[in-house]
């Protein structure tokens, strides 16, 4: 009698439940198989996994704070490279630089927000650009340098500057977020920010002169505005001119001022500014008049030097401003008032725009070895009309 081989017809034989059974067990210990497989996958990687968890452990802490850990800042490739697109200093560390872009508005503590070193960068920044203009142009009208100064360090013009330089704007504030973000509170939608207008429409400060810019306003000319509320935000253009004027303030305190002067040179100093195109004269003849009698000129003579046209539907009329036998200005013009005019307009120009060959500001004396103060030329100041 011959042996049964059950291997070839027990799966036929076998009932359904034995056949549901049997592939349950195989299942199982595939299953079985596949899970030892991943634990000891798992158990191989063991320091990835450890640091996957230690990162996920760091984002869970931080979303408690209110800005980025200081020690967030050594693992940011976003601040880091900032730090060398800017060529800043070695001795500034990034946990610094990561602090000039956390907003008052975002974190409210003075310890790890920007409003101290904003205070000390616009402070030098005021400072470097008020001294460089007046002995640079001692002539300047107060308006012009007014004007001059918004165009080098208002907050327009620092607000570019953040946006040349790179500076991304978080969305909302965090722990979590790169520390090479601006962080900063939004505005809400519908907030009324110029808080010197009233609800009628009109301007609470109306005042107009020039004295009272200098007595009551700020190094602009602009009315002073109160303390604006944090809390509720601040728009982006603050944000980013308060993190440029920190940055100024922590290469002060880390770098010293030769650095912070250096740096002033290279991203503000070199910026294009045509002054000649600030001037607004509303009667430039009568007040060429004045300043003549002021310094004892000859009295302001318009005379015609070339035409062509007269007659035509397109003349030219060349005139200059003569005092005695000395021409003060030249201007051109379709009519003789108007090229009047424009050469009285070039001759305050010419005044105005005066500029000593050697150039000195009081900061130069910091330097080592420098050489004696020449006092600088301090002029009797613009005509008052």
């Amino acid at each position: 009698m011959k042996r049964l081989q059950l291997q070839r017809w027990s799966s036929t034989v076998l009932s359904p439940r034995a056949r549901t059974s049997n592939r349950l067990h195989q299942h199982l210990c595939s299953s079985s198989l596949r899970h030892q497989s991943t634990v000891a996958a798992v158990q191989e990687s063991t320091p990835e996994l450890k640091y996957r968890l230690n990162n996920a452990h760091k984002r869970s802490a931080n979303l408690q704070y209110p800005s980025p850990p200081v020690n967030a800042a050594l693992d940011s490739a976003k601040l880091a490279s900032l730090h060398a697109r800017l060529y800043l200093p070695s001795r500034l560390p990034l946990q610094t630089l990561a602090r000039t872009l956390v907003d008052a508005s975002a974190d409210s503590n003075v310890d790890f927000n920007n409003e101290s070193l904003a205070t000390l960068g616009h402070d030098l920044l005021t400072y470097y650009t008020s001294e460089h203009l007046l002995c640079t142009y001692p002539r300047l009208p107060l308006s012009v340098v007014f004007a001059a100064m918004y165009a080098y360090v208002g907050p327009k013009t620092l607000a570019a500057m953040s946006k040349e330089w790179g500076v991304d704007l978080a969305t909302l504030p965090g722990g979590e977020v790169d520390p090479g973000y601006l962080q900063f509170k939004r505005v809400p939608p519908g907030t009324v920010l110029d808080a010197e207008t009233e609800q009628n429409g009109k301007r609470k400060n109306w005042r107009k002169t020039v004295t009272s810019k200098v007595v009551y306003d700020d190094e602009f000319g602009d009315p002073i505005k109160g303390s604006s509320n944090s809390s509720v935000g601040v728009p982006a253009e603050l944000a980013r001119a308060t993190s440029v004027r920190a940055l100024m303030g922590a290469i002060y305190l880390h770098a010293g001022r030769p650095a912070a002067k250096l740096f002033f040179e290279q991203h503000f100093l070199s910026r294009s500014l045509n002054i000649s195109q600030l001037f607004n004269f509303s009667q430039p003849a009568r007040d060429l008049t004045r300043l003549c009698a002021r310094e004892n000129f000859e009295k302001p003579v318009a005379k015609i030097i070339s035409e062509t046209g007269r007659l035509s539907r397109h003349p030219v009329f060349v005139v200059g401003i003569f005092s005695g036998q000395d021409k003060l200005g030249e201007g051109a013009g379709a009519s003789l008032l108007e090229a009047r005019e424009r050469a009285a307009l070039a001759a305050l120009k010419g005044w105005y725009l005066y500029s000593p060959l050697n150039v000195r500001v009081p900061s130069s004396m910091e330097e080592e070895g420098a050489s004696p103060w020449n006092p600088a030329h301090v002029d009797l100041g613009e005509v008052i009309s």
